[in-house]
């Protein structure tokens, strides 16, 4: 069995925003030469998220709406988490949308159902993080 692993670095300059990585784990893949196996993207940050959707503009700004409704930024002190940083609803906003996605890889490609594409999701921003592509198989 072979592994590749690849770091990606994103800023988005934002506090929040949504970016289709879709492209960038395709060319990791490539670049592994791994023709089946599973493919693990992971934000390694705590208020940034990995996951699978549509790439539809009107369901990201859904998500925005969704999101500021169960965890809304402000007013900041409703947060027992808040001090330092104003980022509590970072953090739940993360734990909502996820970590992390494990997609099969077969013929060397992503093994997509029908518009699924994979996105980093940014609650915290205007600072580089980080986002792990880790790839496993032969």
């Amino acid at each position: 069995m072979k592994t590749y692993r690849k770091v990606l670095e994103i800023n988005i300059p934002t506090r929040r925003g949504y970016l289709n990585i879709t492209n960038k784990v395709d060319d990791a893949i490539l670049n592994s030469g791994i023709k089946e196996g599973l493919c693990l993207v992971n934000a390694m940050n705590i208020t940034s998220s990995v996951f699978i959707n549509d790439n539809e503009s009107g369901l990201h700004r859904d998500f925005e709406r969704w999101l500021e409704k169960l965890a809304p930024e402000k007013p900041y002190n409703q947060y027992d988490h808040n001090g330092y940083e104003d980022n509590a609803d970072a953090h739940l906003k993360r734990t909502i949308m996820g970590r992390e996605v494990v997609v099969a890889i077969t013929n060397g490609k992503l093994d997509f159902g029908t518009w699924e594409q994979i996105f980093y999701g940014e609650f915290d921003g205007k600072r580089t993080k980080r986002v792990l592509i880790k790839i496993i198989g032969e």
